[in-house]
């Protein structure tokens, strides 16, 4: 999102602060299925009766906190996540070895995460 006017990060910061609200990922989660995108929200589900009404929708939710997140399961989930998080490993890297202003690190992660995402989706596209 590079080079947006100032009105457009506020909507995404907005957009995204909606989307986190416990009662919104709860209302998501329960309507589409997909796994609650903080725990507050499938706490939220849970006290609602929603899987007491709907046995085992939280079948995939509880083996997600089975076990503590290691490095490569903390965060957001995206196609070559463990990829993308090498690339900003390795970027940072130069920034603290003063081989690229912050700025710089930050453009060639987007370039090379995008990159990846790309193809991610051409690899999941039927």
């Amino acid at each position: 999102m590079q080079g947006k006017n100032k009105e457009t990060y506020t909507g995404v910061a907005k957009f995204l602060d909606f989307l986190a609200k416990p009662e919104n990922a709860a209302e998501w989660h329960q309507k589409t299925g997909y796994l609650p995108i903080t725990k507050a929200a499938y706490d939220l589900t849970r006290e609602q009766g929603f899987y007491e009404k709907n046995p085992g929708a939280d079948t995939a939710t509880r083996q997600m906190l089975n076990k503590p997140p290691l490095p490569f399961t903390k965060g957001l989930r995206l196609g070559n996540m463990p990829q993308i998080r090498v690339i900003v490993d390795e970027e940072l890297e130069s920034v603290w070895t003063g081989k690229k202003t912050p700025q710089q690190a930050l453009d060639t992660a987007v370039e090379r995460g995008n990159q990846l995402l790309r193809r991610f989706e051409k690899s999941t596209k039927s």
